[in-house]
Order: structure tokens, then sequence, then C-alpha cells
């Protein structure tokens, strides 16, 4: 199994979709607990929710592993992103409800293992983003990463309540130019039975803090949505075509308005 699918675009825009991917090693499945090969953290179905991506000439690059396997949207020495909340790990050993995902404590990876999947996995990923953004920077002088995100609504874990629909991430402002990201907040606002939030309690992982350079033309920024807006949030979290068509042209329109911004 390659470690990533991509499509290499004609335009100054790549969507990077880290934790999408499913696929589990089947020596890594045989540790893991009946609920974890079920993968129910994955980011489900976005490359069909972002199906218009292609077609505006964006380039897409998507996961084939689960985040169980290795999660490419985490530092790679293991530091946390928001240090003194509850997180989860480069390698993760628990879910998001805070269940654990091996068998037998025994079982979790070593650092050793968790070195070859860094190798194997997250390097490899990683070389591609930034072989890409040099590509469409070099070409057009300008990009921007979107990095594209789904989340279940309501996570005790993480956050209290209901997440709002559409979080915009920006690393408080240092990803991107803040003419982009109020475009952006402005568009998610208007949507008509949805909420919006730029900077709430998703700021940006690894992927829109570590690329965004604004200053040196590659604008990210990061959206994480409500899985419910678009699908079932539970097994066999099927993809809901009725529901994902209310939220579609919106999401279109997103990312439009951040083409149009990588192409003044």
């Amino acid at each position: 199994m390659p470690p990533f699918r991509f499509h290499p675009g004609t335009q100054p825009l790549l969507i990077s979709m880290p934790h999408v991917g499913t696929y589990l090693p089947p020596a890594l499945a045989a540790r893991l607990s009946d609920s974890a090969r079920q993968v129910p953290d994955t980011d489900w179905h976005l490359e069909r929710l972002y199906d218009f991506a292609v077609g505006l000439g964006a380039s897409v690059l998507a996961a084939t592993h689960s985040r169980y396997v290795i999660d490419l949207n985490r530092d790679p020495s293991g530091a946390s992103l928001y240090p003194g909340q509850n997180v989860t790990g480069l390698c993760p050993v628990d879910d998001f409800d805070d269940q654990p995902l091996y068998r037998d404590p025994q079982d979790l990876p070593s650092e050793a293992e968790i070195a070859e999947r860094r190798d194997a996995l997250w390097q490899p990923y990683h070389q591609q983003l930034q072989t890409e953004l040099a590509r469409l920077k070099t070409r057009h002088g300008r990009v921007v990463l979107w990095d594209a995100h789904s989340i279940r609504s309501v996570l005790p874990r993480f956050f209290e309540g209901k997440l709002p629909d559409l979080n915009l991430g920006s690393a408080d402002g240092a990803s991107c130019d803040p003419a982009l990201s109020a475009a952006l907040l402005a568009i998610a606002q208007s949507a008509s039975g949805y909420t919006a939030v730029l900077n709430g309690r998703f700021k940006g992982g690894f992927i829109t803090r570590q690329y965004g350079q604004p200053a040196q033309g590659i604008h990210a920024i990061q959206l994480e949505m409500t899985q419910c807006s678009y699908m079932q949030e539970t097994l066999p979290f099927d993809y809901l075509p009725a529901v994902a068509a209310g939220i579609q042209p919106h999401l279109r329109r997103m990312v439009e308005a951040a083409l149009a911004f990588a192409q003044r």
C-alpha cells in the first residue's frame, strides 16, 4: 500500500487530506481492539465531499493509512500541538473516546517501531507536500495549502458541547494572510443553517503551522468540519448525499475563494 494518493493540479492550490486513510497493515490490525479496527476516528469521505476540487485545477494529496498507524498532522518529534490540552499522539495508543487501541499493553509501539512508521509513511507524505508546494510556488508565485479535516460533532474528550460546523484555523493568524482567513470566515458565517469559527478549538495542526509561510507566498489554512454536516457519525459511517448537498456548495465557495486569493 503506497503512503498516499496524489493528483497534480494546474492551479496554485494544494488540498491535503492527512486523515482520510483507512488502511491498517494486517500485523498491526491483529494487535488492535475490535473497535479500533473499525478506524472510527477517520476523516471519512472527504475525497468525495471535495470531488469538485480536481475540476478547479487543485492538486490533491490524500493519505492511505489510518491515523492509528501514524498521524501525519502531528509533530514528528511527538511534541504536543496543544500543550496542556488532551490530544492524541504521533502514533496513537487511544482513540477519541479515550479508549485503548491495543488489546495488550505489551503491544504498544516501541520507539523503534514509531521511527519505522515515521520513515515509511510520515516522511513520504510530507516530502510530497513540500515538493508540490515548491512546484506551485515556482510556477505561480503564490500558493494556498488547504488542510482538509472532519470530526464527530460531539467529543467530550476534546471540547464541551457541540463543535461549530466549520472550524477554520490559521495558527492564530500566523499561517496565512488575514485577508484570506477573513474572506473564508465570511463565507462560512453566511452559510445558512451552519455555524462557523476562526481559531477556536482547532487552530490548525502541524501541517498548517509548519508550511504556512505567508511572507514567502505560502498561505496555509485548516478546515475542520463536523461530520454530521455530510455523513453518519456512527457505524457504518455512511456518506449521506442529501445531507452533503447542503454543505457542499458553501465548501466549494470557500475553496474557490482560496484559489482566487492565490491567483491574485
